[in-house]
């Protein structure tokens, strides 16, 4: 007898997503649906400085805005994160707005629970890390909800976990709570256009592995698998346009719909192999931007998981727009027209170093559930080096 795929799927616990719409027009209508209107807002350096979207933000916010924090930098790291959380504590604020890439997202997500968690200093964050994959025991939900206007391609705004990197251990961190996913996101292209155009598009590279091996996961569900195969149509080839034209406003909307479809697994515990799970330690101990990890993991760990899901990589292939079924091939050839970098050697990591990154990999949540068993760090060192 057939045994049938079994599962559950559980939304997000968010309030609405806007797409294709100037944030200045729909923000009030999205401070609207909350309780408090105190905003207080995370943006990061380059925005502040380079652009004057704060300036319009802040324009449209008027006397509901209680104060600006730009101190969170790449990989998130919990002291720039606790620092965060002390201003906006400070500040009594009753919204949290991020305006900025993955950096500002996932810190705007853990200032929630810091704030709704009473923690008082960086040791005390945790009490706010994950335990095998689930919450932290008696996490108390967010009071101060938060609204996400993303710049990048990341995509983490449309998930309830966010990752802090641990500044001893260099090891990424996973903060957890079904309620800690941004109440409001809005979509707005062009936020995107001032995004440096290697960032744009390595998040977008990130995403695709998001829905690569969200498809490919041991745990995949028949309707996060359906979104995924949409978002590896639209992604490779948007963001192929939007490499030639920046100003194609299209093409950079519809990579912000392919990022979006490439976190419905994620929202409902899909897992991911080691594509992300080699990405997660790049970038807290190797220091590698979080996109351009998944141009250096994605196709390696494609060609090492093929014994085992090669036939599901055929259908990968011909979702990215591959003829010949090489889905990493394409993911190759992909990282190269976009002219972004693929070898661990571009950030000057050696052979030497490669044992010590396998160990620290082994303690990431996602290598249990690639879908080729991944038992040792020295099991796991084959691979490092095919990325060297």
């Amino acid at each position: 007898m057939m045994k049938l795929v079994s599962g559950a799927y559980r939304p997000p616990k968010a309030e609405g997503i806007f797409f294709g719409q100037a944030f200045d027009r729909v923000i009030d209508q999205v401070l609207a649906e909350h309780p408090g209107q105190r905003s207080f807002v995370l943006v990061s350096k380059s925005i502040r400085t380079q652009t004057n979207d704060l300036r319009r933000l802040e324009e449209k916010l008027g006397s509901r805005l209680v104060g600006v924090f730009d101190g969170v930098t790449a990989h998130t790291p919990r002291e720039a994160v606790f620092a965060a959380a002390q201003a906006a504590k400070s500040a009594q604020a009753e919204v949290l707005i991020t305006l900025g890439g993955g950096s500002q997202t996932d810190a705007g997500k853990i200032v929630q629970l810091c704030l709704s968690n009473d923690i008082d200093s960086i040791k005390a964050m945790d009490r706010l890390i994950a335990v095998s994959g689930k919450p932290a025991a008696g996490l108390r939900a967010p009071k101060a909800r938060m609204i996400a206007l993303p710049t990048t391609l990341s995509a983490g705004e449309f998930t309830a976990y966010a990752g802090m990197t641990n500044s001893e251990t260099g090891i990424k961190e996973s903060v957890q709570h079904p309620y800690a996913v941004p109440s409001h996101v809005i979509l707005d292209p062009a936020l995107t256009l001032a995004t440096p155009m290697p960032l744009w598009l390595s998040s977008g590279v990130r995403a695709i592995d998001h829905a690569v091996e969200g498809y490919l996961s041991i745990h995949a569900q028949p309707f996060s698998q359906a979104a995924d195969l949409q978002a590896m149509r639209l992604l490779p080839r948007a963001l192929l346009r939007s490499y030639r034209d920046p100003s194609d406003l299209q093409a950079r909307f519809d990579c912000q719909i392919g990022m979006w479809l490439s976190m419905v697994g994620s929202q409902s515990g899909v897992s991911k192999g080691a594509s992300h799970a080699i990405g997660h330690l790049l970038g807290s101990w190797a220091k590698i931007p979080h996109g351009i990890t998944s141009c250096i993991t994605l196709a390696n760990v494609l060609r090492f998981n093929s014994v085992i899901n090669g036939a599901a990589q055929v259908e990968v292939a011909k979702a990215l727009g591959a003829d010949d079924g090489d889905a990493a091939g394409y993911i190759e050839k992909l990282v190269l027209d976009l002219d972004l970098p693929s070898r661990l050697g571009h950030y000057g990591i050696r052979a030497d170093q490669l044992p010590e990154l396998a160990r620290l990999c082994m303690h990431d949540r996602w290598i249990p559930t690639n879908p080729r068993n991944i038992p040792t760090a020295e099991s796991l060192l084959p691979l490092l080096e095919r990325m060297l």
